[in-house]
């Protein structure tokens, strides 16, 4: 298929590509998406599912009753779906259903720290909150060093691991940066952390939706030993994330969320919980979620991953060789082309703030991106070159713009024609940049806006 056709054809599985959207100037224009890092839209074959599933829901694990059997039998489906997707071990492994990453990392922290409070974590200097807060706020925990592009070192990785002798229990890593894209050597990781007597677990959260992912068996020294992710990330809205990991760790310690569905056998002298996975999966659980994780996992095993991650990887380069030659921009982590990435860059331009280029971007031209640390403050505090003097003004003056970046990230229905308007956008926006400035610099003087970042 050529590139055109296969662009096209990509376009035409995604809900809302030719969604218009209004403008400053009182117009409306067909709108950009280039926040899929984020959250992507869904897919029609998800969406599809959803309406033909509506009249068949209901409550799963509780009732006898024709739909109530139908949905507990979907929802346990998933389970297979999602294994047979990342090829977890069908025995060993155990998953778990969570709202999202954030939640699956933090279930996972609250079991660990009940079987041993003294073990050592070694997560990294470029993760996601979600991938560091529950860890640095139960364990000791230690950083992996990244490079001034922002690249783990794998060195740095080794030599904790020798300092620790042994006391490192889980290395925890992401499988791709949210902010500079890199794909992290999961597998080389896998064989560091095991070899000195570690588990290792991937935030797969920005990785699942652009290239394939295998958990690989116990008996190989790549053996991932836990993974997380969410469907939002990949075409699947509905709130639906997982947890993978040995039915081991989640067999002898107390659930996180306590209440029905949960137990085998209560009374007032005791509490038998039940086995995982279902001990974890307290109240009622999000069957429409799974249904929609399912069909999205269906429809991208159907384009196959390898293609996906081509696909995206060519649009990548193309907007960095663009981005390259315009002057006054600051790219972050894109030094080596060969670099293995997710599609996704960040950068900053000299002389407009990031919000500021973020707001010109959606209320001009109908583009959305994203601005901020991206929920990975330190990691962009160090690519910035933030200094502890400069952090702590900021966190003393919180009406001060916080410094950040702009991110731009595609998904794979965004195509080469979105880029070059993009491109058009900015080079007018730079040219014009005292124009521009003046007209939206109330945004960083109003109090009321202060974007999360």
């Amino acid at each position: 298929m050529k590139d055109t056709e296969l662009s096209s054809y990509l376009r035409s599985l995604v809900v809302g590509t030719e969604t218009k959207v209004p403008l400053k100037n009182g117009g409306n224009v067909t709108a950009i998406n280039f926040d899929n890092a984020a959250t992507t839209p869904p897919f029609f074959s998800v969406m599809k599912e959803i309406e033909d599933f509506a009249p068949w829901y209901s409550s799963i694990h509780r009732g006898k009753g024709y739909k109530s059997v139908l949905c507990s039998d979907l929802y346990e489906k998933g389970r297979e779906v999602v294994r047979e997707f990342v090829n977890a071990d069908p025995e060993r492994d155990t998953i778990i259903f969570t709202k999202n990453t954030t939640e699956s990392i933090n279930m996972l922290a609250y079991t660990l720290f009940q079987q041993d409070k003294e073990q050592v974590i070694l997560s990294t200097e470029m993760e996601h909150l979600a991938n560091e807060l529950p860890w640095r706020c139960k364990f000791k925990t230690d950083f992996v060093e990244t490079d001034q592009e922002g690249k783990l070192s794998l060195r740095d990785l080794q030599n904790k691991l020798v300092k620790y002798k042994g006391k490192v229990k889980l290395v925890t890593v992401t499988g791709a940066s949210n902010v500079t894209g890199y794909i992290n050597p999961i597998y080389k990781i896998a064989r560091l952390a095991h070899r000195y007597g570690a588990k290792i677990l991937v935030d797969a959260a920005q990785l699942i939706p652009h290239a394939a992912v295998d958990m690989k068996p116990y008996d190989s020294p790549e053996h991932i030993d836990y993974l997380v992710f969410s469907a939002h990330k990949m075409y699947a809205p509905f709130g639906i994330g997982t947890l993978i990991g040995p039915k081991e760790t989640f067999a002898n310690t107390e659930p996180v969320y306590q209440g029905g569905g949960c137990v085998r056998l209560v009374s007032r002298q005791f509490i038998e919980w039940d086995i995982p996975p279902y001990r974890d999966e307290t109240g009622t659980p999000n069957v429409m979620g799974v249904a929609a994780l399912i069909k999205a996992i269906e429809t991208l095993k159907d384009l196959d991953m390898k293609v996906i991650h081509q696909y995206e990887k060519d649009l990548i380069n193309y907007t960095i060789e663009k981005l390259k030659t315009i002057p006054g921009i600051t790219l972050y982590g894109h030094a080596d082309q060969g670099d293995e990435k997710v599609s996704l860059i960040c950068f900053n331009v000299q002389g407009i703030h990031h919000s500021l280029l973020s707001e010109m971007l959606c209320q001009e031209a109908g583009i959305a991106v994203r601005s901020g640390f991206f929920c990975a403050h330190p990691y962009c505090e160090k690519l910035l070159g933030l200094t502890t003097k400069e952090l702590e003004y900021y966190r003393k003056n919180p009406d001060a713009p916080l410094p950040g970046m702009v991110r731009i990230s595609f998904g794979l229905y965004n195509n080469y024609a979105e880029i070059d308007t993009f491109m058009e956008k900015l080079k007018m926006f730079i040219k014009r940049k005292r124009y521009y400035a003046n007209k939206y610099k109330r945004i960083l003087a109003r109090k009321s806006y202060r974007q999360r970042p």
